[in-house]
């Protein structure tokens, strides 16, 4: 098991909109991301920076994600709210979310 913690910004006109969706994340979604060995997943909100914390429990991370970008109720969910979102300057090229570097654990 992989563990994830990823930034990114709200835009201040999206803060709104993303919280309500979330509060309703369609099923086709949540399928998808059972499917794709994604368990423990949480997003945390302080002002417009975002938080999410996730589980991967699979054995093929990449492939795993390129199942969940080809499926298409994913893909409208993503239309949906990347809009919403703005990535920070400082995440590496090609990533949407920032991944960070895990440095403490206590299990």
């Amino acid at each position: 098991m992989k563990r994830f913690g990823q930034l990114i910004h709200l835009k201040p006109e999206g803060a709104d909109e993303y919280i309500k969706q979330h509060a309703s994340v369609w099923p086709g979604v949540l399928k998808m991301l059972t499917t794709c060995h994604i368990i423990n997943y949480s997003i945390f909100k302080k002002d417009l920076v975002l938080f999410s914390y996730f589980e991967y429990t699979g054995s093929d991370f990449e492939g795993d994600m390129a199942i969940m970008a080809a499926d298409d109720e994913t893909q409208r969910w993503w239309n949906v709210v990347k809009p919403l979102m703005e990535p920070i300057e400082t995440r590496s090229v090609g990533e949407f979310w920032a991944d960070m570097v895990e440095i403490f654990h206590l299990d």
